[in-house]
């Protein structure tokens, strides 16, 4: 059987560390899920989402000059839906004007009009803006040194 990056494939976790999992493949092959492709969350301990023996679907991401088969759960899988962050709460959008937020089984929160975001919107402009205010701050930090500084003056 021939692994080809795109393909799916079932497996068994046959070892876990702590950077990622070893699943055991068809014709006596096996491939490394590296921790960040186990699943869309963040994951701190690969224990908590895999066990040893273990049967996974995993999707072939890659295969480098070696022939290590690189592998990924979460890509195997259908994407969640995204979630927003809105006042420091993350929620999920059901409908115009209409927050939910996840966990919780009670009614929908109206909030009226969706919140508009306060800063640019590219992530280009962001880091713009970021690098503005960087430059600025390390001046201020530089001129407030030379000021206060008394070395080297007798």
């Amino acid at each position: 059987m021939g692994f080809e990056v795109g393909s799916v494939l079932e497996g068994k976790v046959s070892g876990i560390t702590k950077f990622g999992a070893f699943v055991s493949l068809p014709d006596n092959r096996s491939g490394l899920v590296h921790i960040s492709e186990i699943a869309y969350s963040y994951v701190n301990d690969v224990h908590d989402h895999l066990s040893e023996g273990q049967t996974v679907t995993v999707k072939v991401i890659g295969i480098d000059q070696s022939n290590r088969i690189n592998l990924s759960i979460k890509q195997a899988l259908p994407q969640p839906p995204r979630q927003e962050r809105v006042g420091g709460r993350r929620v999920s959008g059901h409908g115009e004007g209409e927050r939910r937020v996840p966990g919780r089984r009670s009614a929908p929160v109206f909030q009226g009009e969706p919140a508009q975001p306060k800063g640019p919107a590219s992530f280009e402009d962001q880091l713009k803006q970021f690098m503005a205010s960087s430059d600025s701050k390390l001046s201020e930090l530089h001129m407030t040194e030379k000021r206060g500084s008394r070395r080297g003056r007798r």
